[in-house]
């Protein structure tokens, strides 16, 4: 007997091609045919045809299920996969209720430009075959239009081959640059009637995404020129790739034209910070020295960078600016994520790092080898001291505590100063979730664990107290999939990002700064995180209210993640923001 506990780790027994007699049989079909490894998702009777094909057609593998407790999850742990990889994993949604769940984490992927593909599901088109009340209300007519201002492309087929065609043509398109999410929507009927005849399903190769754009030779040259010319010049490098290799380029490219380079939280590590040209701190807002470098200089090289408009604006910067991004494509008149208009005298539409690869190809560049990973350290020493955890003693904990492990920094809170940790891959640190959507946390740590798994480096993400209640029961796909992560809790028992707005309007207005808590501590009583991921089948550590046995903490949590364990330390810190992050929440436009 099978016990019930156990039996989603069980691995059906995989039926023969020639047995598919249903439609959503040939729709897992062609998920496995692109290539899909993973499909996270929390059941639902819109899709019951397709998740049945998935399991006894295909026996729960290529693609294998992720099961989570909320959809919101579910579209989390697909963006974290996809920040590490590069690629998409797929999603199901159920029906109008779980597409609504969802979005929140679907604007996320699309403010944070990640490849993603979703699918859904409706109840019966055909009113005739609808149940009486549930099919009802879980129908709806046009779906897509729940989540289309911010998903790439969308469909809702009406037949089988459509639904094919539709699902091949999602997995196309959020794969071609500019990335975003895309959505398809089934047809309950279409998934549950009997098959007539082999319907066609399309083999990846026939339909590969299109290759990226790359520059002009004429705007290579002209990029060239500019910079060669340049005595001052900034480079603002935001959303870029994963890869080591191109990594070396962007370090080559600075180094030739003198340039130096900026870079920030919201997005990953893309840059050595201890490197000579690199302007810090990083933070979620530039901070003064950042600021500095670009009112003087003569060029700025915008790479892809979050709202260069308003970086410039906080500058007071007015020099001659180059923009090279394809953002622009994906711009829409339902959201401002899009931000404003960079005046720039040379727009390069092709993705940034296509653009310094053709660079140092003209000017004859030769990158050094792409950076091996290695331990993150921060960039000076730091020493523990006695006394509740405050963030420099919280990094310092953290340095203490990872010693010589080779780590991917997933996740780093609003209050982290980005100027004591070297980030010198491109693995280091991941960034942020695009749309500042608390909640989406734990789930793209989850994701991004799963794509770090056996790749050497332990992923490790230091979350918000607020962002871990809102997703905590991610953490229990982590245990139930066996995914080893560590998540420390930078618990300052408060949304204290709204404690920093509230002590403004006080200021302003004259009021009581001391009533700024109010209605924003998470106290009274506390929660105890270490128990509440004990609950969801990880380990909890904590709480703990010094930096010396936090440090003791983090050396215990990763050996129990080296073993396989999926760990949460509940981290009480002293409610502070780096400078840079603080000015930048409150100042005007």
């Amino acid at each position: 007997m099978v016990n019930p506990h156990n039996r989603d780790h069980r691995e059906a027994p995989e039926t023969s091609p020639a047995e598919a007699g249903w439609g959503s049989d040939a729709l897992a079909r062609m998920l496995r045919a692109l290539g899909v490894r993973y499909v996270a998702l929390n059941p639902g009777s819109s899709f019951r045809g397709l998740h049945d094909s998935l399991v006894n057609h295909l026996g729960n593998r290529e693609p294998k299920m992720l099961l989570c407790l909320h959809e919101e999850h579910a579209v989390a742990i697909a963006h974290g996969w996809a920040k590490v990889t590069g690629e998409p994993m797929a999603v199901v949604l159920h029906a109008n209720v779980g597409l609504m769940h969802a979005a929140m984490a679907v604007y996320n992927a699309w403010c944070d430009r990640v490849p993603m593909l979703i699918l859904g599901a409706t109840g019966p088109v055909d009113a005739d075959r609808r149940r009486p009340w549930i099919d009802w209300i879980h129908t709806s007519r046009d779906q897509g239009a729940l989540i289309r201002p911010y998903v790439k492309w969308d469909d809702q087929p009406a037949g089988l081959q459509a639904s094919l065609d539709a699902t091949a043509r999602a997995w196309t398109v959020t794969r071609t640059a500019p990335h975003a999410p895309t959505y398809v929507c089934y047809d309950v009927t279409v998934q549950e009637s009997a098959m007539e005849g082999a319907p066609a399903i399309a083999e990846p190769a026939a339909a590969p995404p299109p290759d990226p754009p790359a520059p002009s030779a004429s705007q290579v040259a002209a990029l060239h020129e500019k910079l060669a010319r340049a005595e001052r010049p900034v480079v603002l490098m935001g959303r870029m790739s994963r890869s080591a290799e191109d990594w070396s380029v962007r370090v080559a490219v600075a180094e030739r034209y003198g340039a130096k380079v900026l870079t920030d939280i919201k997005t990953g590590a893309v840059f050595p910070s201890d490197h000579p040209l690199h302007v810090g701190p990083p933070s979620f807002f530039l901070s003064p020295p950042q600021e500095k470098a670009l009112r003087e200089a003569d060029l700025i090289l915008c790479l892809d960078w979050v709202d260069a408009a308003g970086a410039l604006k906080q500058a007071g910067a007015e020099s001659d600016i180059v923009n090279v991004t394809m953002d622009h494509q994906l711009a829409n008149g339902w959201s401002f994520d899009h931000t404003g208009p960079a005046p720039a005298s040379l727009h390069i539409a092709c993705p940034p790092d296509a653009c310094l690869a053709a660079l140092a190809a003209a000017a004859d560049l030769r990158p050094r080898p792409a950076p091996e990973p290695a331990p993150i350290r921060p960039i000076e020493p730091l020493a523990l001291e006695d006394g509740p955890i405050s963030m420099p003693q919280f990094a310092a904990a953290l340095a203490e505590g990872l010693t010589d492990e080779a780590v991917s920094l997933v996740r780093l809170p609003l209050g982290w100063d980005g100027g004591v940790w070297r980030f010198g891959h491109p693995l280091d640190y991941l960034g942020y979730d695009g749309g500042a959507g608390i909640g989406s946390g734990p789930g793209m740590l989850v994701g991004a664990a799963l794509a770090l798994q056996d790749g050497g480096r332990l992923p490790v993400a230091i979350l918000g107290d607020g962002d871990v209640m809102m997703g905590l029961s991610a953490l229990w796909t982590a245990a139930r999939y066996r995914i080893p992560m560590l998540a420390i809790v930078c618990n300052n028992r408060s949304f204290f990002n709204d404690e920093v707005h509230q002590e403004k309007v006080a200021r302003m207005r004259n009021r009581p700064v001391e009533n700024k808590w109010i209605g924003q501590a998470i106290a009274g009583p506390d929660i105890d995180f270490a128990k509440l991921a004990e609950a969801q089948g990880a380990v909890g550590i904590g709480p703990i209210e010094d930096p010396k046995t936090l440090a003791e903490a983090v050396a215990d949590g990763l050996a129990r993640v080296k073993a396989g364990a999926s760990v949460l330390i509940d981290a009480r810190v002293e409610p502070e923001y780096a400078a840079a992050m603080a000015k930048g929440m409150t100042d005007e436009g």
